[in-house]
């Protein structure tokens, strides 16, 4: 047997980010940003655009919005919804986040060769009792198959259009020194759900996605609120120090939230804690974050409160014009800590 020689031996090092597309570019955190930042948005003449989560477009008197989103979650199965459903839903909050109603969805598949047809009939189902509960209609759509290899099962894009509500301008660049910020309910369900069904972790306590339309809990919001609810986004890839952080950068203000006041459930807590996984990097799909001026903060809980999806909102924090574009949270120690965006992939593939 021979023996290497040690000066010759080397470990192949990662590719360095600016080399190649690392799973991190798709986390929703720090790398996801530099890639729209540096690659994608430039190419489109909007570099400097404030990442919103769908675009605005003045039509005839009125306003529209447009979203797109690709799915690529892994398990397609998991407790609590599907990549069908999780499609749908994604596609109608981006809406919700700008203030829209939904009006009509767009479906695409890529799907590869030797998926099971019965899978496949299974997400379709799924995605129509989604947009059917959602009173959102699937209009048009495509169907591509790749062999065997070129994909990982199934790959679902949803593209979603609606109308906003006249007289809302809600925006991430639209938070303001002294808001309060709100939060509609617990968060980490559903990426602590993706991790054990993925993993087979059997947790004994059954953690379920909290997948679901967020579009009704707005227009209560915006009822009680009106134009004093300045922003709002859904702590989806990154979670909700990645959300924070977002509004935080693009409205040049500084965030202050209690550790006291985020909602965990005692699960998805303990399967953290088990983990090494910070709940504020745990993706949800079942609630958001607002940002509003702080006298309407009661009236606005309380109205959240009155639906299904915001029975436990609560009062996170507020907005101040110190360290701006920065996010610091008080602990329960009484001592600060800085909540960063999420840096490389803590969960690939949760959505």
């Amino acid at each position: 047997m021979s023996v290497a020689d040690p000066a010759r031996v080397s470990c192949p090092a990662p590719p360095a980010a600016g080399d190649a597309v690392l799973l991190g570019h798709g986390s929703g955190g720090r790398l996801s940003a530099e890639l729209l930042r540096e690659v994608v948005l430039p190419a489109f003449g909007s570099a400097e655009a404030v990442a919103e989560d769908g675009a605005v477009l003045a039509v005839g008197g009125a306003e529209l919005v447009l979203s797109t989103d690709a799915f690529v979650v892994d398990p397609l199965f998991f407790p609590g919804g599907d990549i069908g459903t999780l499609a749908v839903h994604g596609t109608v909050n981006d809406l919700a986040m700008m203030g829209a109603a939904p009006a009509a969805l767009a479906l695409a598949f890529v799907i590869e060769e030797g998926f099971p047809i019965e899978d496949l009939r299974r997400i379709c189902a799924a995605a129509g009792a989604a947009a059917a509960a959602a009173d959102v209609r699937v209009v048009t759509g495509d169907t591509k198959v790749v062999g065997r290899g070129a994909a990982d099962g199934l790959f679902v894009t949803t593209t979603g259009i609606g109308q906003r509500r006249p007289g809302v301008t809600v925006s991430a660049a639209a938070a303001r020194p002294g808001d309060a910020v709100l939060l509609s309910g617990p968060i980490g369900a559903h990426g602590i759900t993706v991790l054990g069904a993925r993993a087979a972790l059997g947790f004994e306590s059954e953690i379920a996605s909290d997948t679901r339309p967020l579009h009704r809990l707005v227009a209560a919001m915006l009822d009680a609120a009106g134009p004093a609810l300045h922003a709002m986004r859904d702590p989806t890839r990154g979670g909700l120090a990645s959300a924070l952080n977002e509004i935080a950068g693009a409205s040049r203000v500084g965030i202050e939230i209690d550790e006291g006041a985020v909602p965990v459930v005692p699960s998805v807590a303990a399967a953290c804690d088990l983990l090494g996984l910070d709940p504020l990097h745990v993706a949800s799909e079942g609630c958001l974050v607002a940002l509003a001026a702080a006298e309407t903060a009661e009236p606005l809980v309380a109205a959240m409160r009155s639906t299904g999806e915001g029975q436990g909102a609560v009062r996170l924090g507020r907005v101040v014009a110190e360290h701006p574009g920065r996010v610091v949270m008080r602990t329960l120690t009484g001592g600060r800590r800085i909540v960063d965006m999420l840096v490389g992939e803590q969960l690939p593939r949760i959505c």
